[in-house]
């Protein structure tokens, strides 16, 4: 049976969070050494120094740092990656205290944890998880802990897992908008406005300077998204075979006056789950042009007068074809719409774009 490459994600329990926090700021330390090193280096003698250069000079540390070597080892690799892809001399610095201080973070390299007695075993420490997957099954490859805004930890796990391709014969098209996060072809809709429901919380908490109270309701809305992006794009995996979605670009929405509807949507959270899920289960996956798909009758393939048109015709939910007489829902059109180039793609063998 074929095998992918999952991240697992687990919540790591409260009473760990001091030492954790300590060895995160050894780390700290460590990319600021790290940081000052390369940017002196460039500098004084015009090398860029790669990971296997800069491991000579934090041999011996981890000892005195409380961390394990190959951490230090996945800091140099993670330094030297970000600033290539920066195209920077020095980065920032990590800041271990202060209201702007860094995240969290303790990057971990294959072989360097493991699961014993019903826990990560990590650097000579044992650290409690809700495992939530039966983390005992898998051998686990890098990982790493890691913080959010409000103090909790996660532990993040590379994993090999066991594919079942689909007997699904289904396909279905996806229309992506800002009323409803998305439509399909059969009519499914995923609401969305997951910060609109929650925004005169917000403000409230906003206005009463309460911060911590800020911070969790804006990952209350980032839960409540991405639980039902998960469940949403699980159910379309397991159900078809071919799925289209329309090539909509945020990027320019952000842009305008419905950027805050754009950026709650979740787009790009959403196209990303469906693309690595329905690698593993050996479905289809393609975005495809969406031009005039809102305008075009999906019963009769017209432009007719009665279609909705421009800016004006965001309004129109329902319309009529002027051409045949088919009554329309907007976004179930479009998604059909969609669904059928996606069809006429996979009939000329384009399986990319």
């Amino acid at each position: 049976m074929p095998t992918v490459v999952k991240t697992l994600k687990l919540r790591v329990k409260d009473k760990h969070a001091p030492l954790l926090l300590q060895m995160a700021q050894q780390v700290n330390f460590v990319w600021n050494f790290v940081n000052d090193l390369s940017s002196r280096s460039i500098r004084e003698r015009g090398k860029w120094l790669s990971a296997y250069d800069i491991h000579p000079y934090t041999k011996g540390a981890a000892k005195e740092l409380g961390l394990h070597s190959h951490t230090l080892q996945c800091v140099a690799q993670e330094y030297v990656t970000r600033r290539r892809q920066c195209k920077r001399t020095r980065l920032n610095w990590r800041k271990s205290t202060g209201s702007q201080r860094s995240l969290g973070w303790i990057p971990i390299n294959t072989g360097a944890a493991s699961w014993k007695s019903g826990q990560v075993y990590h650097n000579g420490h044992y650290f409690g998880v809700w495992d939530s997957y039966g983390l005992g099954q898998y051998r686990f490859k890098t990982a790493s802990f890691n913080e959010d805004a409000r103090g909790r930890w996660y532990f993040n796990v590379a994993v090999e897992i066991e594919t079942k391709p689909t007997e699904a014969t289904a396909s279905v098209g996806i229309d992506l908008g800002l009323k409803d996060c998305a439509t399909t072809s059969t009519g499914q809709k995923l609401h969305g406005r997951w910060y609109r429901e929650l925004e005169p919380q917000l403000a409230i908490a906003q206005r009463a300077r309460k911060k911590q109270r800020v911070r969790a309701i804006h990952a209350k809305i980032a839960n409540r998204r991405k639980d039902e992006i998960h469940k949403f794009t699980t159910e379309l995996v397991k159900n078809n075979a071919a799925i289209f979605v329309g090539d909509v670009a945020s990027a320019k929405l952000v842009k305008t006056r419905m950027a805050k509807s754009t950026l709650d949507a979740g787009w790009s959270s959403l196209k990303t789950a469906l693309e690595y899920k329905c690698h593993q289960a050996g479905v289809v996956f393609e975005e495809v042009n969406e031009a005039y798909s809102t305008q075009t009758c999906s019963a009769c393939g017209a432009l007719p007068q009665s279609r909705p048109k421009g800016i004006a015709g965001l309004g129109i939910r329902e319309w009529t074809c002027s051409e045949c007489g088919a009554a329309h829902e907007r976004d179930v059109n479009a998604a059909r719409n969609i669904l059928a180039a996606g069809h006429c793609r996979l009939a000329g063998g384009i399986t990319a774009l």
